[in-house]
């Protein structure tokens, strides 16, 4: 667990508690089930925390280190992957579920966000539109990801960086449906996913091309 101080600590230590009751072996851990606890805990350490506090643990990752120094943000890849309790101890085959699971977890919760927006009767035509294409790209995302993390129970892995990737574009065109519009009501989720996405291509490589 990452370390931190004041109420801070409180919360995180409770969220973390709670998330610890679920059942995380590999085989048996299903996604679904713990949306609400990750969602909550990519939003805490990204919007709430300092940059540097979720940066310190009681045990370091090496590998982590490495995966996130291939991404695109390293700050966020670092708080995104130790928000999971089997971050610092994680070997590549773990790493791969907490990197996945987060994204999917990511994906399914902006789905519901998006099929909420939708029963908004404010909402105009165009912007409704938008909301329908994004619903739209988060189903092919969902389904990626899902797809991604049965080829991790089975073990197969050549095609997880592909599915991955197409969960990143599907967040692209997602924000790209609300182009020339002031409303931009999924732009920090759609943010999320792609970082999350670019983590999932990099910890794929590392069964791909034998670099762990």
């Amino acid at each position: 667990m990452v370390k931190s101080q004041g109420e801070g600590f409180w919360v995180r230590t409770r969220i973390l508690n709670a998330h610890e009751q679920h059942d995380w072996d590999k085989e048996a851990a299903n996604p679904e089930e713990m949306v609400r606890f990750h969602f909550v805990l990519i939003f805490f350490f990204c919007c709430i925390l300092s940059p540097s506090s979720a940066a310190t643990s009681n045990q370091t990752n090496k590998l982590v280190d490495k995966v996130c120094k291939q991404t695109s943000n390293y700050t966020f890849c670092v708080k995104a992957l130790y928000s999971d309790p089997r971050t610092p101890a994680a070997d590549a085959y773990t790493l791969a579920y907490v990197s996945f699971g987060l994204a999917y977890l990511n994906a399914t919760a902006t789905q519901k966000h998006i099929a909420k927006l939708l029963k908004i009767n404010t909402t105009t035509p165009v912007s409704h539109k938008s909301l329908k294409i994004c619903q739209h790209d988060y189903h092919k995302a969902v389904s990626a990801l899902k797809e991604a993390y049965n080829d991790l129970n089975s073990e197969t892995f050549f095609q997880l960086a592909k599915l991955a990737a197409h969960a990143a574009a599907a967040a692209d065109d997602c924000q790209s449906a609300f182009r020339g519009t002031h409303y931009k009501p999924l732009a920090t989720m759609n943010a999320y996913l792609k970082a999350l996405s670019n983590i999932c291509v990099v910890v794929s490589k590392l069964f791909t091309e034998g670099t762990f």
